[in-house]
């Protein structure tokens, strides 16, 4: 079975709570590793949050889940002024704020980020279930 789920969502916060129950009841309906679930709902939190705090400019952003019986594929898409993903630093040790593209590389597989000034950014990770 193949589910794929495509959301355009309003730039706030009330949306990263919406994102990880769909993510969280497409994966228990596909009765799925639920290990490599927390980890994606994690990783999906994290990459929506970090379009509500830096996604300057934009209104909306978009989600796009694809789950099959071993895979899943997540885009997070957002229109805003974008960042140069080569510029992150890794959080130190005190820092309260700023891990959320080391725990989504942490958490998922094929991680990509791409991201332009004035254009927006993409997340795109993905989980294999063994």
């Amino acid at each position: 079975m193949r589910m794929t789920v495509r959301l355009d969502l309003p730039r706030e916060s009330g949306s990263v709570p919406a994102v990880r129950r769909l993510l969280r009841c497409a994966l228990a309906d596909l009765d799925l590793n639920q290990d490599a679930g927390a980890d994606l709902e994690i990783a999906i939190t994290e990459a929506c949050a970090n379009v509500i705090d830096h996604a300057t400019g934009a209104e909306s952003f978009e989600v796009h889940v694809e789950v099959a019986d071993n895979h899943c594929a997540i885009d997070v898409r957002d229109h805003g002024d974008g960042f140069d993903p080569e510029t992150i630093d890794a959080p130190g040790e005190d820092a309260e704020r700023g891990r959320g593209l080391f725990l989504i590389r942490a958490l998922a597989e094929n991680v990509r980020m791409q991201s332009a000034p004035r254009h927006g950014s993409l997340i795109h990770f993905e989980k294999s279930f063994a």
